[in-house]
């Protein structure tokens, strides 16, 4: 439910805790949160993003699209959003991309911590195979610069396996991070291939790098709220 009187802003980060949808400034499209980026105005008055949607000041709520938010910031959106004079950079949509990259790179290395993620062709190809086969893997992470010949023969794997199981669904499949990124969330060089493993800290790790996909994918109105993790 929509629960504020301007569309364009919420009332602040502790108040409508119970909404769950919000209108895009740019395309007017209402949407659930977990598809927008709330922006705030800094005390010095620049535009920032609000990843965690709990920084002070009422919010201005944008798709998460690399486009809209760059359309944003061109088109004046935030000035007259926020009814008043703020520094919107022209980087801003750059620079919201890399906020949401060092926040999936975060929530890896959380999840690396609680020992829910595990690295290494054979210790993925491992993971998937047994001793419950395919049962503890919630989801394959690969390099976005990583080959594709190992890339193929997991994604086979793993398919093959939930086959066997009679397990139906789509299998998340997360390339968002490049082998450097997920070298500095997993502590070790060299990472083409890791196996998130079930656990609260993965299911974080899987929302944030959905966001970082759509944010990166989403070219209109109608892709912004449907791209996620890639699936095979």
């Amino acid at each position: 439910m929509l629960a504020f009187a301007d569309p364009d802003l919420d009332n602040g980060p502790r108040t409508d805790k119970s909404a769950t949808m919000r209108m895009c400034a740019v395309s007017r499209e209402v949407r659930p949160i977990d598809q927008l980026i709330r922006f705030v105005v800094s005390p010095s008055g620049e535009v920032v993003a609000d990843l965690k949607r709990r920084l002070p000041g009422r919010g201005l709520w944008v798709s998460a699209s690399h486009r809209l938010v760059a359309e944003a910031v061109r088109r004046n959106y935030f000035g007259r959003g926020f009814k008043r004079d703020v520094r919107a950079a022209a980087t801003l949509a750059g620079d919201t991309e890399a906020l949401l990259v060092r926040s999936t790179i975060d929530a890896l290395a959380v999840a690396a911590k609680a020992g829910q993620v595990v690295s290494g062709f054979s210790k993925v190809e491992g993971a998937l195979a047994g001793p419950r086969p395919g049962g503890a893997v919630e989801a394959l992470i690969h390099a976005s610069d990583g080959a594709s010949d190992g890339i193929r023969k997991l994604d086979a794997l793993a398919r093959q396996i939930r086959e066997n199981i009679g397990k139906s669904g789509e299998f998340p499949i997360v390339a968002a991070l490049t082998s450097a990124q997920l070298d500095l969330a997993l502590g070790r060089s060299n990472v083409i291939h890791a196996a998130l493993l079930a656990g609260p800290a993965s299911k974080t790790f899987l929302s944030r790098s959905q966001i970082l996909v759509r944010y990166r994918i989403a070219d209109d109105d109608k892709t912004a709220g449907a791209a996620g993790t890639n699936s095979n």
